[in-house]
């Protein structure tokens, strides 16, 4: 029988290896080490010819928790921050770092996505950069537990959650929020012409809305849009199903056909009967199953006007 040969290599040191592959020794330089001795070029002034609506930082992923009503009541997710401030004409900059030094102060304290939360750090935002307006923006998966409708076998669905929050000195707060619910669309025309059966597909509402001038929203804003979107679909989308549920969840599909039109439709009238909700938007795409296209349709409402309005109010996430 053979034995194995073993070749073992002789390697430079890490030094040795690390100058191999192009490291060089620092250079010395002749400028500042300290900061005190730095020129603060974001600091200076002058007429710097415009003055900006927002300055900052962006796709700044960070944790913080959600409070829910349902469980779990309360979990730790993952938040995209946009963190920005306005730019008074006579400053060349902002110092960025500070945006992220006061996420995490408001992390070191419990930072979660209540509104008053998010208030207080974004006014401390402007009040840090010497600035009046500042605005936060963040996205957030939401995950709360789902019972089949039959068995009753739990997990956990997600929908993506959002808030923007506008301050600006001497004014309301502004605040904005939005919810992307993934629902099912059973089609009313399909039902119509078949013998039997009907197609249908997974569809995506995006729901976003405005609170009303000085009001915050209210605790439940989440359940309360999740509520709108789901009762006014098909059916809403189940993480466990066995045999039974997945019988109710078709049947009860079956009899709630809806066009895209119909499902926007629905959710704006109940956002119209929601006290707290001034302006609205609701967006529904259909991913067809028996097409190459998707379908789509949005509804832009602004309460206080009384009609409906231009869609400049919201940008979906």
């Amino acid at each position: 029988m053979s034995k194995s040969v073993t070749h073992s290599l002789v390697l430079p040191d890490k030094a040795e290896r690390l100058r191999l592959f192009g490291s060089v020794d620092p250079i010395q330089g002749d400028k500042p080490v300290l900061k005190e001795e730095m020129q603060d070029l974001q600091n200076s002034k002058n007429d710097f010819l415009f003055e900006l609506q927002q300055v900052g930082i962006e796709n700044l992923k960070y944790p913080m928790d959600v409070i829910s009503l349902k469980n779990p009541v309360k979990a730790t997710s993952i938040g995209n921050f946009r963190l920005t401030t306005s730019l008074e004409r006579e400053f060349k900059g902002i110092n960025m770092s500070r945006l992220a030094e006061q996420l995490q102060h408001s992390r070191n304290e419990g930072l979660s996505d209540r509104i008053t939360d998010l208030l207080r750090l974004t006014q401390r935002l402007a009040e840090e950069m010497n600035q009046q307006k500042s605005q936060l923006e963040v996205t957030y998966p939401w995950f709360y537990t789902r019972a089949a409708p039959i068995t009753g076998v739990f997990g956990l669905n997600h929908s993506l959650a959002s808030i923007t929050v506008t301050w600006e000195a001497g004014k309301s707060p502004i605040i904005k929020a939005g919810l992307n619910i993934q629902i099912t669309t059973l089609c009313p025309c399909s039902k119509e012409i078949s013998e039997y059966s009907a197609h249908n597909q997974r569809g995506m509402l995006r729901i976003q809305v405005h609170g009303n001038p000085g009001e915050l929203l209210p605790c439940d804003w989440k359940e309360d849009l999740l509520e709108a979107a789901e009762s006014n679909a098909s059916s809403c989308l189940h993480p466990v199903l066995k045999r039974p549920d997945e019988k109710q969840v078709t049947e009860r599909a079956y009899e709630n056909p809806r066009f895209v039109e119909d499902v926007v439709r629905l959710v704006a009238a109940d956002l119209y009967e929601k006290h707290w909700v001034r302006k609205f938007k609701v967006d529904c795409s259909n991913e067809e199953s028996i097409h190459q296209h998707d379908a789509i349709a949005r509804i832009v409402y602004d309460k206080s006007r009384g009609h409906e309005c231009v869609d400049d109010y919201f940008t979906f996430i």
